[in-house]
């Protein structure tokens, strides 16, 4: 049985024609190409180059008495970016904090302790200056690792990515600009806690696509 592989993600096709969509990554049929098996017992795709290796600078850039252009620096930068997880790594942030936060608030609202609120605005604070790195590192893996291909997950993960940093900062103004949101009285409470539960939506669903990326299932 021929064998089929996605050239965004990487998912591996067992079948007589690849599948009209990836079911990792949404790519369509054209993004498959056909691994055939050589006689050392290898495995690899009809096409010369695998689309998800990375473009690199030749070895000669790394010649003594060569130099890179800004660019090429700058690219090397994001190789290594990727080839050491800063996304993954620094998408943990938020997404350690924000169920943490938004469980604060509910119960600051149940119990009217204020020493929950204000750990859960801290919190916030931490996650809207850890954004900017979350997304720009996963632009950068976006780019390098899966060839900046617009399929409806990687749209989905930027809307949701947006989604967060925008609903994060806009918490913490709120918060600063009417420290008493969370009384019962207030009557902007049921429109901010709306507001909480779509970030954390957005978080989690992120979350969930990123790691269809990673298990593959």
């Amino acid at each position: 049985m021929k064998k089929w592989r996605c050239t965004v993600c990487g998912y591996i096709h067992e079948g007589e024609e690849p599948p009209e969509i990836c079911p990792v990554c949404g790519a369509d049929r054209s993004k498959f190409v056909e691994i055939v098996a050589e006689e050392n017992g290898e495995k690899k795709s009809k096409t010369k180059i695998d689309p998800l290796e990375p473009e690199t600078e030749a070895n000669v850039a790394d010649a003594p008495g060569t130099t890179l252009d800004p660019l090429s620096k700058y690219d090397r930068i994001y190789q290594l970016m990727v080839k050491h997880h800063v996304h993954p790594i620094s998408v943990h942030i938020p997404n350690g904090l924000l169920p943490v936060s938004v469980l604060f608030i509910f119960l600051a609202v149940i119990f009217k302790f204020t020493g929950l609120s204000q750990a859960a605005f801290y919190n916030l604070i931490f996650v809207v200056f850890s954004m900017p790195l979350v997304l720009f590192s996963g632009v950068i893996v976006w780019q390098k690792k899966y060839n900046g291909a617009m399929t409806t997950l990687f749209l989905t993960k930027m809307i949701c990515g947006g989604v967060v940093s925008l609903t994060a900062m806009i918490l913490v103004a709120w918060s600063i600009v009417d420290p008493g949101v969370l009384s019962l009285t207030s009557t902007h409470l049921v429109a901010f806690l709306f507001v909480n539960m779509v970030m954390l939506g957005a978080a989690v669903t992120a979350g969930f696509l990123g790691g269809k990326l990673v298990f593959r299932d």
